[in-house]
Formats: structure tokens, C-alpha cells, sequence
């Protein structure tokens, strides 16, 4: 047993420890010598960073001036903090015996440390990542990527004033509505419009407005379960309506609608099923039924598209095989639920659509002049920065084939097969190159999904690399993938780690190349 496990070797080690100012001074002499103030020497900024010289001989250049430059930008009480923790956990080392080199906690020694663990604590919680799973519209991803054009709108929003509720013409209060509604209306077909911060609050909203305290009548087979457990029947009971079920699970007909309807019918109700599909022994009730028997009865048609699609899919033959095609009719486009005599559509704003997180309401004007007015409208209502992506997306869709192009979910979910193999040879030969024999890479045919609660079961063609690592097995790969910077999120098929480029643009590979390489240790 050396001296250092004894108690007072302990003790010594403990002693040595540098103080939270020493280390403080030693990190702000950093930041001089990465950034030296004018008409400050040279050789007073080489002496006052002796360990950060030391320090830079254990480091990779990339990692070092990534790092002086983060330490830069930290606030000096965040900073402290994060410097107690680490000397915390110094301390944790030595009494159990992990750290018991005296030459490791002095100043020279301890910087490495101490600077690795800065660059993972302060980093910022809420960050990008690299999607190779091949899930387009992924729920836990952020959903749908902007566009250019979406995001240079966002961005002047937040940095300068604008005229959010401010009519240019008049000069006077105008509403935050008027930026979109005209754009909504006129690629809809829709009479009116309004937009709040998700679809589950534009249901809750319609409902609220339309059928508090009344009946509203839905199929059991269309009351859906939404992301984080929230279903249909739960928003239509937060809005203060009654649901009233009507059909079996797997087939209604019109007259289970016909037959519920009592004087305490305030609406019809149909729920686009985007996120599971009933096949077999099964039938629903069209639109145009449902729209001749509430024109019959004077009752409003309510339906609740999910995900929302602006998008013809099949096109311009978009699509070359009958299993993509079925992708247009598996996903009704808003345009042609409102010709079909929807009085009132909602839909998402940030799934096939491809702009920001929104809610969107379309429909008949007297029905959404109602809505604007609830005050539960001001609760829900969406911020300037959302209606500067969302007003910028809606644009490109004023043009079909410039909205496939430059929307990045449409694009994705268009990308010809042969693209994608030529996208997956082209990562396969750079990650050759420059993980060697750490790993194993090949180009293989694979699928993708669309995601974000639509299009189930309806799977795309893509390429797929795999990766098989020389040590270590795709699961503990995986795993240091999801630590690198930003991180590399992939999938694990037949025990090989699988990187669909569907979801990765070209310029993310020279990020993926270096994830990869760090993960598997190689240079």
C-alpha cells in the first residue's frame, strides 16, 4: 500500500488540490493567451499560460481552440460552479483510491481534466444533433427541419422590431393573424383562417368555442392516442364537451351518426387516424356523408386532419412505384378535405407540412370569426418567431415544385433512390478512408420512415451504411455516438450500426466522419 492510500497520504492529496481561485486565474490566463488584449506582450501572454502550453502538448489542436473558445463565452458564476463540481469530484477520487498520483492534481495535471469536463457540463442542454436514423419527421428530434428561407425569416423576427400586430396602412393595431391567414386561405381553398401553438390546442379551441357543454359525435375508431399518452377523448373533455361514440372499432356507418343525433348535438366529428391503420374487416364514413347529414341537420363538420398534408405526392410522377404512390391517398391533402365540405380542418404546422410547431385552423368564415373571439385564443396563440417560419413555408408552397425543393421534410420524403445510393456510396468511401481498420463499412438497401404520426407502416427505399466496428459491438458504439459533438444518433440493425443518409445532408458528413472516429478512437 503506498503512502498516498493511508490516511494522511490522503490527507497530503487533499492539501494539494489547487484552489477554486487558483484554477479560475489559471482558466482566465487561458482565455488571454487564446485572445490577448492589444498591446499586450508576447512574452507576458506565453508566461502567464505555462499550463495551458502544457496542456495544449496533451491535446489535440481542433479540441483546444474549441475549448478556450467555449471557456470565453462562460459566465464567471456559472464558471465557479462548474469548477467546484469537478474539484468535488476530485475529492470523490481520492477517498476512493481512483486518484492517488500526487503529480495528477497539481495545476499542469489537473487542466486537462478539468477543461474536458467544462466542455460537457457547460455545454448547452437543448442542442442539434445528427439524425442518421432515417426517420424524417422524428417526434424526439425536433420533428421537421425549416427551410432556408423559414429560417433567415426567424431570425429577423428575433433580432429587430417588426410588425407583429402593427398595420402598416393604417398605421394602427392590426393582428397577428393577417401575416398568415391570406397565404392559409388561398392554398386551402378555406374561407378563414387562424393559427395557434399546436393542433391539440386548435381541437381544444374549436371544441371550447363551438361545443361546450353539448354532445360531439366521433366513430370509435377515430379516437386516437397523440405523442405522450394525450388522446382525443381527454382534449374533447378539457373543452367542456360530451363525446358521444358512435360505431365499433373497426366499422361505423351512417347511420350510427344519424341515429345519436338529440337535441344536445352541437357538431360532427371526423379524426384523420395518421398514426395507425385499421385494414381487414373494416369501414368508415366518407366526408361528403358526413357533410350531406350535417347539412341536413344543421350541424358544423369538425375534422381533425393530425398531421396535415399540403403536399400532391404523386405528382409529376414523383413517385415510381404503386407502394409510394399510396403515400397521397394515405395522407388527404387540407385542400381537398375543404372542398369536400369541411367546415372547420386543423392540422399540424411542423410534421408533412415541414414548417414551424402550429396549429391550423381552416374553414368556413362565420366558424372561425367565432374562434378568433374565445378568450381562450389569447392562451394559445403563437409568437412572432413562429409566424415568421410559418409565413415563409406557406410561401414556398405557392409553388409546388419549389416547396419539394426547398421544404427539407418534402425533399427528404422525395428523394429519388438513386440519390440516396449515390449519397450512401459517397459516405461509405470518406468513412473508409478515415476509420480504416477500426471498422467495416458497407452500403446496403434499406427503409425509411416518415415519422411524426403519419404515413404508418408505409416504409421508403433508401441506402443505408452499416458500420461494424473492429471492437466493442453497434450497441456500446451507439452509445459513444450519442456522447460526441453535436451527437450521432443512428440505428442498430442485425448488430451493425446503420446510418440512413435520407436524414443526413452531404455537408453533415465531414461531422459524422469525425463522431465516428472519436467514438472508435481512431485519428
Amino acid at each position: 500500500m503506498t503512502a498516498e492510500n493511508t490516511s494522511s497520504g490522503r490527507q497530503r492529496l487533499f492539501r494539494a488540490l489547487p484552489s477554486v481561485d487558483l484554477l479560475l486565474k489559471a482558466l482566465a490566463d487561458a482565455r488571454m493567451a487564446a485572445s490577448p488584449c492589444p498591446g499586450r506582450s508576447a512574452t507576458a501572454a506565453s508566461r502567464d499560460s505555462i499550463a495551458v502550453k502544457q496542456l495544449a502538448r496533451q491535446r489535440a489542436p481542433r479540441q483546444e481552440v474549441g475549448v478556450e473558445q467555449h471557456l470565453i463565452e462562460l459566465p464567471r458564476a456559472m464558471l465557479r460552479d462548474l469548477v467546484n463540481a469537478y474539484l468535488e469530484h476530485c475529492r470523490e477520487g481520492i477517498k476512493s483510491g481512483s486518484l492517488d498520483q500526487p503529480e495528477a492534481l497539481s495545476l499542469p495535471g489537473i487542466l486537462p481534466g478539468l477543461l474536458d469536463f467544462l466542455r460537457d457540463k457547460s455545454r448547452p442542454h437543448f442542442r442539434r444533433v445528427l439524425n442518421a436514423t432515417g426517420v424524417v419527421i422524428h417526434t424526439n428530434l425536433g420533428r421537421s427541419r425549416l427551410a432556408e428561407e423559414a429560417v433567415e425569416a426567424v431570425a429577423e423576427a428575433a433580432a429587430w422590431y417588426s410588425n407583429l400586430e402593427f398595420n402598416l396602412e393604417s398605421g394602427e393595431r392590426g393582428s397577428r393573424y393577417s401575416h398568415v391567414e391570406e397565404l392559409l386561405c388561398s392554398l386551402t381553398g378555406a374561407e378563414a383562417a387562424l393559427v395557434v401553438n399546436n393542433n391539440a390546442a386548435a381541437v381544444l379551441l374549436v371544441l371550447d368555442t363551438l361545443c361546450k357543454g353539448r354532445e360531439v359525435i366521433v366513430s370509435r375508431g377515430e379516437l386516437v392516442e397523440i405523442g405522450g399518452s394525450f388522446r382525443i377523448p381527454e382534449v374533447m373533455s378539457k373543452s367542456g364537451c360530451i363525446l358521444r361514440e358512435v360505431g365499433a372499432s373497426n366499422r361505423a356507418h351512417l347511420r350510427d351518426y344519424r341515429e345519436a343525433i338529440n337535441g344536445q348535438t352541437a357538431a360532427l366529428m371526423k379524426v384523420h387516424t395518421s398514426n395507425y391503420r385499421v385494414i381487414g374487416f373494416h369501414s368508415e364514413v366518407g366526408l361528403e356523408e358526413l357533410k350531406a347529414l350535417g347539412q341536413d341537420t344543421n350541424l358544423p363538420l369538425i375534422v381533425d386532419l393530425g398531421s396535415g398534408n399540403l403536399c400532391d405526392f404523386a405528382a409529376a410522377g414523383l413517385f415510381q412505384s404503386p407502394q409510394l404512390a399510396q403515400l397521397s391517398r394515405d395522407e388527404p391533402r387540407v385542400q381537398k378535405v375543404v372542398a369536400d365540405g369541411a367546415d372547420i380542418v386543423t392540422f399540424s404546422g411542423d410534421k408533412v407540412l415541414g414548417g414551424p410547431q402550429a396549429g391550423i385552423i381552416v374553414g368556413s368564415k362565420a366558424y372561425v370569426e367565432q374562434i378568433k373571439k374565445n378568450a381562450l385564443n389569447r392562451a394559445l396563440r403563437i409568437d412572432k418567431m413562429t409566424l415568421a417560419a410559418l409565413e415563409a413555408t406557406l410561401r414556398l408552397y405557392c409553388e409546388p415544385e419549389l416547396a419539394r425543393r426547398r421544404v427539407p421534410t418534402l425533399r427528404m420524403i422525395c428523394a429519388p433512390q438513386e440519390e440516396l445510393l449515390q449519397k450512401a456510396r459517397n459516405l461509405a468511401r470518406k468513412l473508409r478512408t478515415r476509420l480504416g481498420a477500426a471498422a467495416k463499412i458497407s452500403v446496403r438497401p434499406g427503409t425509411s420512415l416518415i415519422g411524426g404520426g403519419s404515413f404508418p407502416e408505409r416504409h421508403l427505399p433508401t441506402s443505408l451504411v452499416t458500420v461494424e466496428a473492429a471492437e466493442g459491438g453497434a450497441k456500446n458504439l451507439r452509445e459513444r455516438l450519442l456522447k460526441s459533438d453535436p451527437p450521432l444518433v443512428a440505428r442498430i440493425e442485425d448488430d451493425k450500426l446503420c446510418l440512413d443518409v435520407r436524414t443526413l445532408e452531404t455537408e453533415e458528413f465531414g461531422l459524422v466522419r469525425t463522431a465516428l472516429a472519436e467514438a472508435l478512437k481512431t485519428n
